[in-house]
């Protein structure tokens, strides 16, 4: 077992820090969001090559889809702290009359974030600036299958940030495994549904509250759009969102195409031309695909292409360099759905395409599977697009865009079910490592008298009255002016 330092001493500098109650105020918390602002800027090099390192990104992705997407993030925090960290009045009954209440946020206490390999960087600083705007000290574990990532993480964040609020423990699943046996007021998890078990599983003897992140399988509809605008944006962005991005390896990247037989070798065709467009004859070459994580994620994606009937039905691509873990973007047009392929989250370069009689036949096909993180749906047809919001459910819901809604600070970003639960980014990044505690405030001066034992017929008719809202009965009832109704005697 790797072991993690004086980890105890560690945690104990944490709860010492909280406990001074100076990330609790305004300033702390502005400061710190400032100072990842400028590890951003004047760290941007650092990162580019780490993560050119660990999975053979490109700087203009790595800016798209982490910095300047982080920087996005902090600016629209510190926009929106002081807001944030505003109770919030709300209403009560008039049988609570004269009262008042708001709502105050305020920080968990000490909080675990784990993150994962594939945007080491975004899914690691995205939580960790709700946490920090929140008011929370916290340890963050980088995935342990980008060591570069992992260690620009642990130097600069010690640099910039407060070290005895901020803390980053490089390691193993054998430092995960000793993390999860301490006691957390959150615990913030991105993976797989395999080890959020485990996680879970942790959290529950300390009934430690968590969030999971996850992924699942995310379908595209794709609808024969007569408009050849339509198609060429609709395909553009089909390849985006799944080989422009981390070469297939994001668990909000479209998983398969569902699309009529009549459509579907018109889409491919068209597939073609603008994959060579975006990514050039030899994808390789290219510097626009990245590469696949490791040997054994490369091995587990070839083997689902080692299937002969999978094998039988590649359209496009398909070529595969084991030496420097490069797999070509592949089409694939019906694949079994009994293979592995069409069963497991494939998470890189290949997209199988389902061919259905009629693309309203779709619906029926989505519901049929394990909930995802993101459905996607390429259509103009309103019907179908108001049965996808009905009858299906995802973390979320696109339409005619891929993955663009992870750049967005006002929605949430989460799953249900298999891809998870919890949600963050933008306001409700703050929300999830914030309690908001019911402050109620209560005079002296008038009391409702009846809601004090002994108990009586004539008090059960008040009750009665003003549970259901009917506050002029209550008044007529005490001035005499009402006879209270005969009820049950209550003992």
């Amino acid at each position: 077992m790797e072991p993690i330092g004086d980890l105890e001493r560690e945690l104990e500098e944490l709860r010492e820090t909280y406990k001074s109650g100076k990330t609790k105020e305004a300033s702390w918390r502005r400061s710190q969001l400032k100072s990842l602002l400028s590890l951003l800027e004047e760290r941007e090099e650092d990162i580019f090559q780490a993560l050119h390192q660990d999975i053979g990104k490109n700087h203009v992705e790595s800016y798209r889809d982490e910095v300047g997407i982080l920087i996005k993030s902090v600016n629209y925090a510190l926009d929106c702290l002081k807001q944030w960290m505003s109770g919030k009045n709300v209403k009560l009954p008039m049988v609570t009359f004269p009262t008042r209440a708001e709502l105050v946020p305020e920080p968990l206490g000490i909080v675990l974030i784990i993150s994962s390999w594939n945007f080491p960087f975004g899914l690691s600083l995205e939580p960790l600036i709700g946490a920090i705007a929140a008011g929370n000290v916290v340890v963050l574990k980088p995935s342990e299958l980008a060591p570069a990532s992992s260690s620009v993480l642990a130097t600069t964040l010690h640099s910039y940030l407060d070290n005895k609020a901020v803390k980053v423990i490089q390691g193993g699943p054998s430092v995960g495994d000793q993390l999860l046996q301490q006691k957390w007021d959150k615990i913030f998890f991105t993976g797989s549904p395999r080890v959020a078990r485990i996680v879970m599983t942790a959290a529950a003897k300390h009934l430690t509250p968590v969030t999971l992140e996850l992924g699942g399988k995310c379908p595209a509809v794709v609808d024969a759009l007569s408009s050849s605008w339509d198609r060429e944006m609709a395909i553009k962005r089909i390849l985006g969102g799944k080989f422009g991005a981390c070469a297939g390896q994001a668990c909000i990247g479209i998983d398969y195409i569902l699309t009529e037989k009549k459509f579907a070798t018109t889409l491919i065709e068209e597939m073609k031309v603008l994959i060579k467009k975006m990514f050039g004859e030899n994808p390789r070459e290219s510097h626009s695909v990245a590469r696949i994580i490791n040997k054994h994620h490369f091995l587990s994606l070839k083997s689902l292409l080692d299937d002969p009937m999978v094998k039988a039905s590649v359209v496009y691509g398909g070529s595969l360099d084991e030496d420097h873990l490069f797999i070509e973007p592949t089409i694939l047009l019906d694949p079994p759905l009994e293979a592995a392929i069409m069963n497991e989250e494939i998470f890189g370069p290949l997209l199988p395409i389902i061919s259905l009689e009629k693309i309203e036949e779709s619906v029926e096909f989505i519901k049929s599977r394990p909930r995802g993180l993101s459905v996607y749906a390429f259509t103009k047809n309103e019907k179908l697009m108001r049965r996808l919001i009905s009858e299906t459910s995802s973390g979320s819901l696109i339409f005619n865009d891929a993955i663009i809604q992870y750049a967005a600070d006002t929605v949430p970003f989460g799953g249900v079910g298999e891809s998870g639960f919890g949600r963050y980014h933008g306001k409700f990044s703050f929300d999830a490592f914030t309690h908001e505690k019911a402050v109620v405030r209560r005079h002296f001066l008038i009391e409702f008298w009846f809601r004090f034992p002994p108990w009586n017929d004539y008090k059960m008719q008040l009750f009665k009255s003003a549970y259901r809202y009917n506050y002029l009965s209550v008044v007529l009832i005490t001035l005499g002016l009402k006879k209270s109704s005969q009820c049950s005697k209550t003992h």
